[in-house]
């Protein structure tokens, strides 16, 4: 029997892990560089945390979480990481030790739905949560930190989408004036959203059917119904984006597909990448009552999480390959001994090493240094040991020197460094 990954679970493997690396070291020196810290959480809560979180009428909870019971308590993988982030805020009392926190994390994620381009059953997010500033300046300023991100990354035709569901009198006024709207079209709609309709419509506005879509271009805007303290902070929030320079558009159909969500909403799209008309590289928005819900204090909160699969799918093509390592090609097992001394030396100073310690033949060995692209090949033999030295081979110019052994390190470490400095 051969086994294979379980489907929308994929392996990564080394050849191609090195764009993984590029993306998640710039995520981090960006949010970084913004005064957030690295959170990690367990893969495994309480199914009801996402319950209450996320909202027991969404495909998320409905549909596409794993759990399982486990000593009678019932399990999910984590489908997200903001209701875990606040969880562990809550749990922790970190309200009580800062007034402002800000975390970020990557992580592996885990939906039960189908698998789609650059969508999986298992997969990575990496995502911010700011705890503590209710004002908008942190919205624009997180808006900004993820522009900065995606520029430095190389991806183009960047789209930047906001909208605003305000507090919750302006989101019960505006429910109404939309079931009021709604209701008299409801054959019209499919058969899901007429089962969202009376649960949680804002959810039809965010309906991917032409049939729902039709039904909702005339439907009453949000923004007509914020309250003054509502439209005050959503004013101020495009006037700090108007302040960084920042191009964006106002989207009404903005809505999100979670339940705790507050006030400002943002997307990023961009057509790179070929992801279809999913194009969303990242979603986030303000949920100033999950803290509390959650059994915490009446803390604002705001955060955005974004599928590195999708990000990599858009990033611009580069070679990140690692450089090729230095490379020994020892013939007997003294010699595998004098390598293993030397590499050890060498990786100590910074110098990526590889022993070749099968005991092949020396031909085998440098055929194998050869594929892997290698240029510095240090060959030690019984007879170089016995005279403390070794043949260093440049294989790109098919030149070799001796090189006494108690130099080596140095003369290595010195190639090397002026090859990655050229």
């Amino acid at each position: 029997m051969q086994f294979r990954a379980v489907k929308g679970m994929n392996d990564i493997l080394p050849d191609a892990v090195g764009r993984w690396h590029r993306l998640e070291a710039a995520f981090r020196r960006v949010v970084e560089s913004y005064g957030f810290g690295e959170l990690r959480t367990p893969v495994v809560e309480p199914t009801e945390l996402f319950v209450r979180s996320i909202g027991e009428v969404t495909d998320v909870v409905q549909k596409e979480m794993y759990s399982f019971e486990h000593h009678k308590d019932r399990l999910t993988l984590r489908p997200e990481l903001t209701a875990s982030a606040v969880r562990a805020y809550v749990q922790h009392k970190v309200n009580s030790k800062e007034p402002v926190s800000r975390w970020y994390y990557i992580a592996p994620m885990y939906r039960a739905e189908r698998p789609q381009r650059g969508r999986y059953r298992q997969f990575y997010q990496a995502g911010c949560e700011l705890y503590g500033d209710a004002g908008p300046a942190s919205d624009a300023e997180m808006i900004d930190m993820l522009v900065s991100l995606y520029t430095e990354l190389g991806i183009p035709d960047l789209k930047v989408c906001i909208h605003s569901l305000g507090g919750p009198g302006s989101r019960a006024k505006y429910r109404e004036a939309l079931l009021e709207y709604l209701r008299p079209r409801k054959d019209e709609l499919t058969e899901l959203s007429q089962e969202r309709m009376e649960k949680n419509p804002l959810r039809i506005l965010d309906s991917k059917s032409e049939k729902d879509q039709a039904v909702v271009e005339n439907a009453p805007r949000i923004l007509d119904c914020l309250e003054e303290e509502d439209l005050a902070h959503w004013d101020e929030l495009k006037r700090h984006l108007d302040a960084l320079g920042m191009q964006y558009e106002v989207d009404p159909k903005l809505v999100r597909g979670l339940d705790y969500y507050t006030r400002t909403l943002f997307e990023i799209k961009s057509d790179a990448g070929n992801l279809g008309a999913q194009n969303t590289l990242v979603g986030g928005g303000r949920y100033d009552g999950l803290v509390k819900r959650l059994g915490g204090a009446d803390v604002p909160a705001i955060g955005f999480a974004m599928g590195l699969e999708r990000i990599l799918l858009a990033m611009p093509e580069t070679d990140d390959t690692p450089s090729p390592p230095c490379f020994f090609a020892p013939l007997g097992e003294a010699a595998i001994s004098a390598a293993l001394v030397h590499a050890k030396q060498l990786r100590l100073a910074g110098v990526r090493t590889e022993v070749d310690s099968r005991g092949n033949s020396l031909k085998s060995m440098l055929r194998r240094a050869n594929g892997l692209g290698v240029r510095h090949c240090v060959v030690i033999g019984e007879s170089e040991l016995e005279e403390g030295r070794a043949q260093l081979k440049d294989l790109a110019k098919s030149e070799t020197v001796e090189v006494k052994l108690s130099a080596l390190v140095a003369r290595l470490q010195s190639l090397m460094t002026s090859e990655d400095e050229a």
